[in-house]
């Protein structure tokens, strides 16, 4: 087994791909549409397990859980214990971290989101003063 120190690192490198292909397929624009269709068979299939199965790429938590399982098995990634019980501690904490990037990756785009409509007001407030003050010359200069 690798150091502590060697594991934990891979845990967190790891983790970051996992959080990545996670949080895209179950948020960004370029998989809305499949997306949509999942949510949608997610809501309305008449089988039990088809419902559970179409959620799962609606979800950045029960996705992540499929994402880790792949890495997992790709890089044969143990945690703490060299045999299968070291890839069950690595697969639940690959799955902690990788959701733990995941939330802060949302909190902070809601962060800039705020901070960008925050700016668009200002610059809405400035140009309408702007526009005032342009038509208040035009109106002494007449």
């Amino acid at each position: 087994m690798p150091p502590l120190s060697t594991q934990l690192v891979w845990l967190l490198v790891l983790s970051i791909p996992i959080a990545c292909v996670s949080w895209t397929v179950t948020h960004e624009e370029v998989f809305r549409e499949p997306r949509e269709v999942c949510d949608r068979l997610s809501r309305t299939c008449g089988n039990f397990c088809g419902r559970k199965f179409f959620y799962l790429f609606t979800c950045e938590y029960c996705f992540s859980h499929y994402v880790s399982l792949v890495f997992l098995v790709l890089s044969g990634f143990r945690l703490l214990l060299g045999d299968w019980r070291g890839q069950v501690i690595a697969f639940f904490a690959l799955v902690a971290v990788a959701n733990v990037y995941m939330s802060a990756y949302s909190r902070l785009r809601v962060d800039i989101r705020a901070e960008r409509a925050q700016v668009e007001k200002i610059v809405a407030e400035k140009e309408a003063a702007n526009q005032g003050q342009g038509s208040e010359r035009l109106g002494t200069a007449a």
